[in-house]
């Protein structure tokens, strides 16, 4: 009896793109800027941050793990992709508008902006075409980071490439779908961090 396990380089790819999931790079992204933004008071607001855009998508992405909506984390077909979208688009919404309430930091609610609008971008390109939204995430919280400390942390994205070969390797994204998903990530987040603050 033959048991069939994964290659390695699988294995590894598997773990990268697990451990450096949008909600990763979401958490670090939040609670770099609200640091920045007001130190101790800024991680609070932060965790408000984190709540709508990372923590209430998860558990909606579970819950339709469980009930056999979808396969996993990662969504893979197009209309359950679109149904998570709408859903993250909605909740990031809410977090944005208690963040304005509330009089929270600027470069939060600028945050907050910039992980809507890239979003909402991702999911019109989904309507036609499997962008790699492991990318876009990963790409604009290094660049948001770049411009909120320093753009030496530019250097971090060697952490995205090496996200985006493990998508590639798992054969979850093409190359031109992780490329993309890079360039859209970057240059919206980017921009709109930019313009909000």
């Amino acid at each position: 009896m033959s048991t069939t396990t994964a290659p390695p380089t699988l294995h590894v790819a598997r773990t990268i793109s697990d451990w450096l999931h949008p909600r990763t790079w979401i958490v670090l992204v939040s609670l770099a800027v609200g640091w920045h933004a007001q130190r101790w008071a800024g991680l609070g607001w932060s965790l408000l941050t984190i709540l709508f855009a990372a923590v209430i998508p998860m558990a909606f992405i579970d819950s339709g793990i469980r009930r056999g909506r979808w396969a996993d984390r990662n969504v893979g077909a197009k209309t359950g992709r679109l149904i998570v979208m709408a859903f993250i688009l909605a909740s990031v919404a809410v977090g944005i508008a208690l963040i304005a309430l509330f009089h929270g930091p600027r470069d939060l609610i600028a945050l907050t902006i910039s992980m809507i609008v890239t979003l909402a971008v991702l999911a019109a390109i989904t309507l036609a075409w499997k962008i790699s939204v492991h990318q876009a995430v990963s790409a604009g919280a290094v660049v948001m980071i770049a411009q909120t400390y320093s753009p030496w942390w530019t250097l971090a994205l060697v952490a995205v490439a090496v996200v985006g070969w493990s998508r590639v390797a798992l054969r979850d994204h093409t190359l031109a779908q992780v490329l993309l998903g890079s360039a859209v990530g970057g240059l919206v987040a980017g921009i709109f961090f930019a313009v909000a603050r």
